[in-house]
């Protein structure tokens, strides 16, 4: 297990100027908070996260930021990915919880559930901005009708293109499922296939395919429908025509990425977290992104993660001022550019820092449509449903139908109630 602890207390006129420097003239809101918590001052809060890289050093910039202005004091642990998850349901048990999380937001409704994060209706409506966010990710917050937390950021999937080989072939970006079939047979030669997606065993599969089952205008309660069926039936088809690999059904949005990389596809579904390492590693590589292609609608899936306050908190009132002043724009937005992540706020999202970048501003309009995977403290085993549906159809074990058929007798009693 890899954890890495953190602890802010540094000296204040350096930790500014540190700040100052790291993003890059963006202000960052100065207003003292309120510091009548109750306790002996300093107040110190506790934190869990599972971030690394870019996200992590964009994530100590802003706690140092914050412990600059409030007097308070920051501790923070980052996890590995795969263990958050258990530590929290070990920490709920042992009555050891941190003040505040961070965490995946497919996996929020179901500590909600569980009674781990604090119910926060109250702070909600009197600080009176849930308007300003995308009601996906706002939703992806939410159980049985109440807030557990905030958003922290969001990403999706697009299409990705590579254009030297559309110019070549003469295609464009398809905007439609036909046009899609029609563009990745003839993007598809001898060592390339037209699309690359994931369709593995895990989440990252089940990410890739609820985005082809909501365009049709389908969802899990009606997966054995013409669209739930349509859905599965164009990734079959993909692989039986030969313009995606049947190598999808193992391999991860990393893999779908190194494919793209090397030439090997020429279209691929993937998020905004390939940009850094494609920038990074393929310069010469040329290459587009347009929104996903329709069927009835336009949709996506939403992913990031979300923060909450644990109902075992002793503090809460100082955890929410900094939630609070977390998603302040004027703080927000440093911390966003920084991570390399999009905006949850829709009022954030029409900044230019988005906007004004033709690849971001792609994925902000695919965002506007991406839905989250809310779907009650059951989803785990529903998205395992799913991930045999595609697997047993795409690899020819069952047909489309009983695949279809099969998936929706395990989910339906999975779903919460209407």
């Amino acid at each position: 297990m890899t954890v890495t602890k953190r602890t802010f207390s540094f000296n204040r006129r350096s930790l500014v100027q540190g700040v100052a420097a790291a993003t890059a003239g963006v202000a960052v809101a100065s207003a003292m908070p309120r510091r009548t918590y109750g306790f002996q001052e300093p107040v110190t809060l506790t934190w869990w996260d599972y971030q690394e890289g870019p996200n992590s050093v964009a994530l100590d910039t802003q706690f140092a930021a914050y412990e600059a202005i409030a007097g308070v004091k920051l501790e923070r642990q980052s996890f590995a990915f795969a263990d958050l998850k258990q530590r929290l349901l070990q920490g709920a048990t042992a009555g050891q919880l941190p003040d505040m999380v961070m965490i995946d937001n497919p996996d929020h409704q179901a500590f909600s559930s569980l009674g781990i994060f604090a119910d926060i209706t109250d702070r909600l409506t009197t600080w009176g901005q849930t308007s300003n966010y995308f009601e996906g990710p706002l939703s992806s917050t939410r159980w049985q009708d109440k807030p557990y937390g905030l958003p922290d950021n969001s990403n999706c999937i697009v299409m990705w293109n590579n254009t030297q080989f559309q110019t070549e072939t003469g295609v464009t970006p398809p905007t439609t499922w036909d046009e899609l079939r029609s563009s990745a047979s003839a993007l598809t030669t001898e060592g390339r296939y037209g699309l690359a997606l994931s369709g593995i065993r895990s989440e990252e599969g089940t990410f890739h395919f609820l985005s082809f089952l909501w365009a049709t205008g389908a969802d899990l309660d009606t997966f054995d429908s013409e669209g739930g069926r349509a859905a599965l039936q164009l990734w079959v088809d993909l692989v039986k025509e030969g313009s995606m690999s049947q190598g999808v059904l193992g391999w991860t949005q990393g893999d779908v990425l190194a494919q793209f990389q090397n030439g090997q596809a020429a279209m691929m579904i993937n998020g905004p977290w390939q940009i850094p390492t494609i920038t990074e590693e393929s310069p010469d590589l040329q290459w587009s992104v347009t929104v996903l292609p329709a069927q009835a609608t336009s949709a996506s899936v939403l992913g990031g993660e979300n923060m909450a306050i644990t109902a075992s908190s002793e503090k809460l009132e100082a955890a929410w001022e900094f939630m609070a002043w977390r998603n302040d724009p004027v703080n927000l937005k440093p911390y966003l550019i920084e991570a390399g992540k999009l905006p949850s706020r829709s009022d954030l999202a029409e900044d230019a820092a988005w906007t004004g970048d033709p690849v971001l501003n792609v994925f902000i309009e695919q965002l506007k449509v991406a839905r989250a995977r809310a779907y009650g403290d059951k989803y785990p085993e529903i998205s395992a449903a799913i991930q045999t549906a595609m697997q047993s159809a795409v690899s020819g074990q069952t047909d489309v139908a009983t695949a279809a058929a099969t998936a929706q007798a395990a989910i339906t009693p999975l779903l919460p109630p209407a």
